[in-house]
């Protein structure tokens, strides 16, 4: 096959007054910023951005397409936290309500008091499992969700919060899968992604494996691995480095397939915009409604903030989102609500401006917060909505 383009054309469309969006995505692809990425955008539930381009693997052989799918990381976190939400809006799913509730085994170790809003906002002290963990423990999901409910919390849970980088899917997923009877990944598509439409997956059918993208890794960061290197051990390493993240491993069947709630979704741009396209309407979009606007509001109300135990820098955690209240992630209100993934995707909603973005792409940055494509991108939109 013979070489795809440096400069791969764009592709899509977006509306006219949107025309600066294209522009910031147009001059990432030409720079040295980008390799291949979707950008989308939806205003009040209609679509004002789709747009596509560069190349889909680092040979440069593939275009990007209209269907391509990229691994999103933990943006995938935010689809995740929809679906307990969506459980606790039928009244199936207590937010305050001891995890044990649900899922007996988890009151080891002096767990049986941690409501399930712990496990959501990254206050359960949960954030590692404290003896190695196999990659290929990993995929099992019996194996993790045992470990998880065999482990004592790090922090006493409620004091403090700590990112649950690789955790929270299977923490959050497994009292999912005990109230439904479904796995996270099959509740998501039955619940939220097929009603909507919407192409993300988690854990994807090998019959998608021809669109996916590849990964590509970003430069290492000496400083972080000396951190993780000093103390193996330590909350920092097991927390983001047990297993350690391999971008290497998302090309293979094996990540592909299972289901890692915090971080193995498929999708792109346009499919994520569209899922956060609903939330910003109060959730409800063309016909499909998946919960009440008092649900999201409590979802996207912060609930834990200040220095992260793991980040190590300030968050606003909502109930399963970043919420953007120093108006520095997610544009300039202070509402939006959404997740970032590893190496820059992301989606939020805006309430207030009834906003989605959505954004994928296969290039990594090692900057996860205030990632210069990303935040240009977003100034993009803004900029636009306000001319």
């Amino acid at each position: 096959m013979p070489s795809a383009p440096t400069d791969a054309p764009i592709d899509g469309w977006c509306d006219a007054r949107f025309e600066r969006v294209r522009e910031v995505f147009a001059s990432h692809l030409a720079g040295d910023l980008e390799h291949g990425a979707s950008v989308a955008v939806a205003v009040d539930g209609r679509p004002v951005v789709d747009l596509w381009g560069g190349v889909a693997d680092a040979a440069r052989t593939r275009t990007w397409q209209r269907d391509t799918l990229v691994n999103v990381y933990s943006t995938t976190k935010g689809l995740t936290a929809l679906c307990a939400h969506l459980l606790a809006d039928r009244g199936r799913l207590d937010l305050d309500a001891p995890v044990a509730r649900y899922w007996p085994e988890f009151a080891q170790a002096g767990k049986e008091r941690i409501p399930v809003r712990h496990l959501l906002c990254h206050q359960a002290g949960l954030a590692a499992l404290r003896r190695d963990l196999p990659i290929e423990d990993l995929y099992d999901w019996t194996r993790t969700t045992t470990a998880l409910a065999e482990e004592t919390p790090w922090w006493e849970p409620g004091t403090a919060h700590g990112y649950h980088a690789l955790t929270f899917g299977h923490l959050v997923g497994e009292v999912v899968r005990r109230i439904s009877g479904k796995s996270l990944g099959a509740f998501f598509r039955d619940e939220v992604a097929g009603p909507l439409g919407a192409d993300l997956h988690i854990g994807l059918a090998a019959e998608h494996d021809a669109r996916v993208a590849e990964l590509i890794p970003p430069p290492v960061d000496p400083l972080f691995q000396q951190m993780l290197a000093a103390d193996p051990t330590s909350l920092l390493a097991r927390a983001l480095a047990n297993p350690a993240p391999d971008p290497r491993l998302t090309a293979t069947r094996a990540w592909r397939g299972a289901e890692i709630p915090a971080a193995n979704g498929h999708g792109n741009a346009r499919s994520i915009a569209r899922v956060y396209a609903a939330l910003a309407r109060g959730g409800a979009l063309d016909g499909v409604t998946l919960c009440r606007p008092a649900t999201l509001e409590r979802a996207s109300t912060v609930v834990a903030s200040g220095p992260d135990l793991v980040l190590r820098i300030p968050m606003h955690w909502g109930l399963g989102y970043v919420v953007n209240a120093a108006k520095s992630i997610y544009g300039p209100n202070p509402r939006s609500y959404g997740h970032t993934g590893y190496g820059g995707s992301f989606g939020f909603a805006d309430p207030d401006a009834r906003v989605a973005v959505g954004y994928a792409m296969n290039r990594m940055a090692a900057t996860l917060v205030g990632e210069p494509r990303g935040t240009a991108l977003i100034a993009a939109v803004y900029d636009s909505l306000s001319a």
